[in-house]
């Protein structure tokens, strides 16, 4: 049984971690792009060439999308984005949050696949929607390339005449 002290220290400790992780602000100056170098080929595995260096350039396409995405979106929205990616790429609670010791390039696919599905089958609200948003936001800027809609069957918006 947990006592008052322990519930605590604990509850300080995790603050004080999300702070430094805001305040330090890691997801920029790359943060984000190696988390999303790492993720990009998990979640859109099969739909992606099986050749690094044909992966590649539809890896960075993607993730000049999903900057497009975040840059569209609402201040409150992007801040939000920004905490996610913030969260993922500090250390600290990067290991607590995601399971994942590695840095994002060196986690294995293996890993990147069962921190992603513990998040999306998590009995936590809020990491169910990181999961949705890191799937959403990953889907919907491949899928937004005109080159990605044969694999799934769309033609393209119809003509107009």
């Amino acid at each position: 049984m947990i006592t008052r002290r322990q519930f605590l220290k604990t509850g300080l400790a995790g603050g004080v971690l999300l702070n430094v992780a805001a305040c330090t602000r890691p997801s920029e100056n790359g943060g984000r792009t190696a988390i999303l170098s790492a993720l990009i080929p998990v979640v859109l595995a099969g739909a992606l060439p099986a050749q690094a260096s044909a992966a590649e350039p539809l890896i960075v396409r993607t993730i000049g999308g999903i900057e497009k995405t975040i840059a569209g979106l609402s201040l409150p929205a992007q801040s939000e984005i920004g905490e996610l990616f913030d969260l993922l790429a500090f250390a600290p609670t990067r290991i607590l949050a995601a399971g994942l010791w590695s840095p994002w390039p060196d986690a294995t696919p293996e890993a990147l696949a069962a921190f992603l599905e513990s998040w999306r089958h998590s009995r936590f609200d809020l990491l169910k929607s990181g999961y949705a948003a890191l799937h959403d936001i990953i889907f919907g800027a491949w899928y937004a390339h005109p080159d990605s809609w044969e694999a799934i069957g769309y033609p393209g918006p119809p003509e107009v005449s």
